[in-house]
């Protein structure tokens, strides 16, 4: 078998370095950059789908030079592929190294001519290693199986990496005569996560040193361990660091079993000692999510984001400093009423960057350790993503409703931002882009409703147009700048709609006490919210107030089924994607139990439970007989966040009750759609289904 794989290896190492020299394999192998039709300069769906999507960024050791990963995506093949990239640090120069049917991807520098990376070469995800020229391209040996993340240590010569592993018995394993059986037999809760069954397989991670293109001396720090870092279904490499001289690594895990663990957010830090070979819990006593460990440059200290509250995965993320030597713990944004992520530390260890999403935006903050608040470093519509430090500048990803992933250098003095990937810039200038308004609503009581108002391309003041009233999801989600493949504003008002997008009550980026309103009375304000908002953009003389519809998803498929029984036929067209529609039986039947527990303040059969039954009488199920418009409901057969049936009983009761309804079902999707084709159908279906009823 080794000898199979090093031969693999080695056929898959010249492929790709002749690829990679010669910029050329079979055309029809390769998935690249494409220039669709635009027609009238609109948005449509197959323009979406070729528009290149930035991934990873990573910049030298010397700030000078920066490595990206871009994927485009084939509607024919219905697949994609990402490629790497390098750039100077003002976006001049730009080079594509690979040139691969495979997945490039996960760029770290080994030293400011020396890249490391992730690629699906040969079947397996292997680390490669090529210069930044693209010359010297050869693959890291040392460990067969698929390496599904890594990071090297500050002087390049250990490696981290995450890696699948079986712990414990499969039902094969119990029954050795029976190795075809697809039978599953679970004693405990979280048998299933996200879109996956509990399999005995886990998420590990693993150290070894990185000498001469090789992988030495491989050790699994969570031997045995029947636990998954990072954590699952969302967590990346920012929950894995290195310390300042790789004689330690930081990770997060959930170290729980069973239903303690469908019902915990306690996540901890672990501090592992590479010599040791010791692990220590450094955030042992803090009950709620604790995630992305950064260390400072001098290695002294440790930050984090920490929430406060257990079982409540929308509590603000607080950023803590951990001094290593006294073992000090510092809440640095206690003064600061939202949340921070992606915490950068600056050269001198004395400040920190990090993301904040504030009023529907997402912006970057600068801080130092002595200092009580935030500094603003960024304004304007948008949403920043990542950042990190290139020579006093920052580098950073951002997007915005009206265009997709690019990457900027911020001046951290100033502010001033300035393009420099352009990844799509031919075919941005084909299309004419929607223009949005920033509004204010006032609710019922009293208090402001942040909205987005979006208009279509070619708006004409004096035409009217039909509106669509767009739920969040979450229900603890932000409304904020953000770009989607999927429930993307821009397409959405290119279809010929005025978009109304309301931050309700619930949604992220309007402190922490408007985050926390909409727990424990789903039904209640937030819908009130909603109403107001759609009440007041629809009396504009360029919304025709008799088309109206309200489309959502998740959280935003309960608004949209419990709208269809409570909203005074204000609406004339719905669309629900993987909504809850029975409060009751979606509690018995998600994965992650903590989120129904927390939100609706305990279980459907704790009826001396006042908080609890309230939250249950506002069950969508429940105004069923007063459903009386047309509705489309959408659902993911893998989606075990919200099981499936919830989306067909509510499909069946219009049916039953004779309201023209349409039932979209992907059996391979999850809580998103994800493959080209599936993408391209839920847009045309929902574009079609609006304009059926609205048009």
């Amino acid at each position: 078998m080794k000898i199979k794989n090093q031969f693999i290896m080695l056929v898959a190492s010249a492929f790709l370095l002749a690829s990679c020299q010669n910029g050329s394999t079979p055309k029809e192998q390769v998935i690249g950059a494409s220039m669709p039709e635009v027609v009238n300069g609109l948005l449509s769906p197959e323009v979406l789908w070729s528009l290149g999507r930035l991934g990873e960024v990573a910049v030298s050791p010397d700030g000078n030079t920066i490595a990206y990963t871009v994927t485009w995506y084939s509607v024919e093949k219905n697949k994609g592929n990402s490629e790497l990239f390098v750039m100077n640090a003002d976006g001049s120069a730009k080079k594509q190294l690979t040139v691969t049917s495979a997945h490039e991807y996960n760029p770290q520098w080994i030293d400011n001519s020396t890249l490391a990376f992730l690629s699906t070469e040969g079947g397996v995800s292997q680390i490669w290693t090529m210069q930044s020229d693209g010359s010297k391209l050869q693959m890291v040996d040392g460990f067969s199986n698929d390496i599904n993340g890594f990071a090297l240590s500050p002087n390049g010569s250990k490696v981290l990496f995450i890696s699948d592993v079986k712990v414990g018995l499969s039902i094969t394993d119990i029954h050795p005569d029976l190795p075809h059986t697809t039978g599953m037999v679970y004693n405990d809760l979280m048998h299933r996560h996200w879109d996956t069954w509990e399999d005995s397989v886990f998420s590990h991670v693993f150290i070894a040193d990185l000498s001469l293109g090789k992988l030495e001396n491989v050790k699994d720090i969570l031997p045995n361990e029947p636990y998954d870092s990072p954590l699952k279904p969302f967590g990346g490499m920012e929950e894995i660091a290195w310390n300042s001289d790789g004689s330690a690594v930081a990770y997060t895990c959930k170290k729980q079993l069973g239903k303690e663990y469908a019902f915990s957010t306690n996540s901890d830090i672990y501090l592992f000692d590479t010599k040791s070979g010791e692990t220590k819990n450094i955030t042992e006593g803090m009950v709620g999510y604790d995630k992305q460990p950064v260390f400072s440059p001098d290695g002294s200290k440790m930050a984090w984001v920490s929430m406060e509250r257990p079982g409540f995965e929308a509590d603000k993320d607080r950023l803590f400093v951990l001094d290593l030597q006294t073992g000090v713990k510092s809440y640095l944004t206690e003064h600061f009423d939202y949340s921070a992520a992606n915490v950068v530390w600056t050269d001198d260890s004395k400040s920190l960057y990090f993301i904040a999403g504030v009023e529907a935006t997402h912006q970057v903050y600068t801080m130092a350790l002595t200092d009580s608040v935030p500094t603003a470093v960024t304004q304007g519509l948008h949403d920043y993503h990542s950042i990190e430090l290139a020579n006093g500048k920052l580098v950073g990803s951002k997007v915005s409703i009206t265009k997709p992933a690019e990457i900027y250098q911020v001046d951290p003095k100033t502010g001033v931002e300035t393009e420099i990937s352009f990844i799509n810039k031919d075919l941005l200038a084909k299309i004419d882009m929607p223009e949005v308004r920033r509004r204010w609503v006032k609710s019922t009581d009293g208090k402001l409703v942040h909205t987005w108002v979006i208009l279509p391309p070619h708006f004409d003041s004096t035409k009217t147009y039909p509106a669509l009233l767009y739920c969040e999801g979450g229900p603890q989600s932000a409304v904020s700048q953000f770009w989607s493949y999927r429930w993307n504003f821009s397409i959405m008002a290119s279809n010929g709609y005025v978009v109304v997008a309301p931050s309700r009550r619930g949604t992220l980026t309007f402190g922490q006490q408007w985050t926390d309103q909409i727990s424990k009375d789903h039904g209640g304000q937030e819908m009130k919210d909603l109403l107001c908002a759609i009440d007041e953009v629809k009396q504009e003389p360029w919304v025709d107030e008799n088309k109206l519809g309200a489309v959502g998803a998740s959280y935003g498929g309960y608004t949209v089924f419990w709208l269809a029984g409570n909203h005074d036929k204000r609406f004339k067209a719905f669309i629900a994607h993987c909504g809850v529609f029975h409060s009751e039986m979606e509690y018995l039947t998600t994965e992650e139990m903590f989120f129904d527990n927390w939100e609706m303040g305990g279980a459907p059969w704790e009826t001396n439970n006042a908080v609890a039954m309230k939250s249950f009488s506002h069950s969508p199920h429940l105004f069923v007989k007063k459903w009386d418009t047309p509705i489309m409901v959408v659902h993911g057969g893998m989606d075990f966040r919200i099981p499936y049936t919830q989306g067909m009983a509510a499909f069946n009761a219009a049916q039953m009750m004779g309201i023209p309804s349409r039932f979209l079902f992907f059996p391979d999707e999850n809580h998103w759609v994800l493959k080209p084709q599936n993408g391209i159908l839920w847009q045309r279906e929902f574009k079609g289904w609006l304009d059926k009823w609205l048009k």
